[in-house]
């Protein structure tokens, strides 16, 4: 096997490249933001997830990060408990520890910084591309982890349709050990009762939370561009009246680093490969943030490519068999993210009772 370029250096991308160095494969991995580039947001990982990092990393090292997640508690805005459901081996970790764990386990020279890669088309079966506008990239197997919207992705499949899902966010993470000493390590979410409003709050230690808000696009707007005062305003006017907690944890915040998460999915997923690029991650299959699956079907993604890669079979028969191996639980997770989107849009008191914001295949 000749060499290997991953682009991204997201969760996707560092986990490939810590599957490819456990295997000696050779490769060198691209990113174009900065190495310090880490927003404040964080993943929820199902048990199956943990199992899957634990083949790449010290799993005590995830541990000492995060923190595991006992029950997920559904409440009114107010406060009422609407149900709950004990949670199995469900783990809570900020995206900056997670992606400072990964990258810990790939050689520093290894890993490009604010290096942009632009595909130009195909040569002979192989991709063409340039590293920074004028230097070629040479690689017999190019590794698409670019995210959900993959600029590698765009440039094979130009007729691919990326919609607007009717739910956008706004991460960010508050340090207060006051706070943070009055929250049980749960999963706590708040409903609005006309539905389309969320407040979500997770424990990631003794003095951190983790907390977001969805909110449905049709009915409130964010601009992607709103400074941390614009921000924090936004999150009083919605959500300022709601359970103390949650009105404790907005006022309580800094919005420096706060996260305007836009979410888009794929009408129709393209293939999960062309020539000798296969994508791997949200570049390969966005999931929206319902399903709580993102960074576990990324680190499956590369599990499984990794070990028909080692095969060293046909790269097309490779491809085409990662294809067939992942794509069934993907469309799973996709129709499973759809239907909680559909049950957020609606009133609370027409939501199921005792569903889970996890998607389980």
């Amino acid at each position: 096997m000749g060499k290997v370029a991953i682009i991204g250096a997201g969760v996707s991308g560092l986990s490939m490249a810590n599957y490819l160095e456990k295997n000696n494969i050779d490769y060198h991995l691209y990113e174009r933001r900065t190495q310090n580039d880490l927003k404040g947001h964080g993943f929820i990982l199902p048990k199956e997830g943990i199992e899957f990092l634990s083949n790449i990393i010290n799993i005590d090292d995830l541990y000492k990060k995060g923190s595991f997640l006992k029950k997920y508690i559904h409440y009114s805005q107010s406060g009422e408990i609407i149900s709950e459901k004990d949670l199995d081996d469900v783990f809570v970790v900020s995206r900056s520890a997670l992606i400072e764990i990964l990258a810990n386990g790939v050689p520093k020279d290894k890993i490009s910084y604010q290096s942009t890669v632009t595909l130009n088309g195909f040569s002979d079966g192989k991709a063409d591309i340039t590293l920074d506008e004028n230097n070629s990239l040479e690689a017999d197997i190019v590794i698409a982890s670019d995210g959900s919207r993959s600029r590698i992705r765009r440039t094979i499949f130009q007729d691919e349709t990326m919609k607007a899902v009717l739910e956008n966010e706004v991460v960010n993470i508050i340090e207060n050990e006051e706070l943070a000493s009055k929250i049980e390590s749960n999963f706590l979410k708040f409903h609005h009762e006309n539905g389309g409003l969320t407040f979500g709050v997770l424990k990631l230690s003794s003095s951190k939370i983790l907390w977001y808000c969805q909110f449905d696009i049709t009915k409130f707007f964010i601009n992607e561009d709103y400074t941390p005062d614009c921000i924090r305003q936004f999150m009083l006017d919605n959500f300022g009246d709601w359970n103390p907690l949650v009105s404790s944890i907005i006022e309580g915040s800094s919005y420096e680093n706060a996260h305007i998460w836009r979410v888009y999915e794929l009408e129709k997923l393209n293939p999960f490969y062309h020539e000798n690029v296969v994508f791997i991650g949200d570049a390969a299959h966005p999931l929206i943030p319902f399903t709580s699956q993102g960074v576990t079907s990324a680190l499956k993604d590369s599990f499984t490519l990794t070990n028909l890669l080692v095969e060293g079979k046909d790269l097309q028969e490779t491809f085409k068999t990662y294809e067939d191996n992942r794509r069934p639980e993907i469309d799973i997770h996709i129709k499973n993210g759809r239907a909680l989107l559909e049950q957020f849009l609606l009133p609370l008191n027409e939501q199921p009772k005792n569903t889970l914001p996890i998607s389980y295949k």
